[in-house]
């Protein structure tokens, strides 16, 4: 069951590896003749935001993979913390996400920045004028680039691999 589990957490961050690649300079998408600068535009932005909600979902099902792993088959864990609380606190596939998630620049980090931006509408700017010019400050965001983005997405796949083959070996 828990290989089930694995394909599922697998197809989700290959969608979302799809999508990134239709991203890349010189990919077929959005290269259109016929389109205009806003509709490539459009298309970036959705395949972006595709593909992080891909990822989300990958991470979601990873927790279910471990609790599957570790028999709790019917469990839906949604957070980190019910996880830890149905496996219990010493769980070590459960200390390394939990390390992770409090790591500042881990995968798991910046999918808990990206899933903060792409759920809440953004920030009312200012406007710029020379009377405030100093007082504005550019927040930044987590990083939607293709490659700090497929930088994430292989991070969570490599831990997803070695989680699924240590298992396997037992």
């Amino acid at each position: 069951m828990a290989s089930q589990w694995y394909s599922l957490v697998s197809q989700k961050l290959f969608l979302a590896q799809t999508l990134l690649g239709q991203l890349e300079p010189g990919s077929r998408f959005g290269t259109g003749e016929s389109m205009t600068e806003a509709e490539k535009a459009l298309n970036r932005e959705a395949a972006t935001q595709g593909a992080v909600e891909l990822m989300l979902r990958g991470r979601q099902l990873l927790l279910v993979l471990v609790a599957n792993l570790y028999q709790h088959r019917h469990a839906q864990p949604e957070s980190l913390s019910q996880l830890q609380t149905l496996t219990g606190p010493e769980n070590q596939d459960v200390q390394r996400l939990a390390e992770l998630a409090a790591q500042p620049g881990s995968w798991w980090s910046h999918l808990d920045q990206l899933e903060y931006s792409q759920g809440h509408p953004p920030v009312t700017r200012k406007t710029v004028s020379d009377e405030n010019i100093i007082a504005v400050a550019a927040e930044p965001g987590p990083d939607r680039s293709p490659s700090g983005l497929m930088k994430t997405l292989e991070a969570l796949r490599h831990f997803a691999e070695a989680l699924n083959e240590q298992h396997s070996e037992w």
